[in-house]
């Protein structure tokens, strides 16, 4: 495959995702899928860019690299219409743009079956301390933050 059929095919895969995260974030948080739809297209776009930046730019960086790169130049308060880019996103809800990725990572777990058997029993004892860990790390936290805010 071509570099320019792999970036065909994930701006495919990732205007499907879109499409579901409109929907997720309309039905889980009704938010209205056209007032969504210019924030979702800017995610898209800098999705693409990410992307087509380690394909053809970066190989060895991992697109996501970029993706956060560009999400956080284009929202910086000194970025030309970062205001707009701001209100825009704010109306896809963070919850509704991960589901898609769990459910990835999922799919993925399922291809790699055999790897995660041939783990052991240890995996499971590392992946429950790990899960534990970041859900107190997370809570502590936000206890800290909305103590802070006042509002707790």
């Amino acid at each position: 495959m071509t570099k320019q059929q792999n970036l065909v095919e994930s701006i495919a895969v990732l205007a499907l995702v879109s499409v579901m995260v409109l929907i997720g974030n309309q039905a889980g948080f009704d938010n209205n899928i056209i007032e969504a739809l210019p924030g979702m297209a800017i995610l898209l776009l800098l999705c693409i860019a990410g992307v087509a930046t380690n394909m053809f730019v970066f190989k060895k960086i991992p697109s996501v690299l970029f993706v956060i790169t560009y999400g956080v130049i284009v929202s910086l308060p000194g970025f030309p219409l970062s205001e707009t880019v701001n209100a825009y996103v704010a109306k896809v809800h963070f919850l509704a743009l991960t589901t898609p990725i769990l459910a990835y990572a999922g799919v993925a777990i399922g291809k790699d079956l055999e790897t995660f058997k041939k783990s052991g029993w240890r995996i499971v004892i590392v992946s429950t301390f790990v899960m534990v860990s970041t859900y107190i790390g997370s809570a502590a936290i936000a206890q800290s933050v909305l103590k802070f805010m006042g509002d707790i």
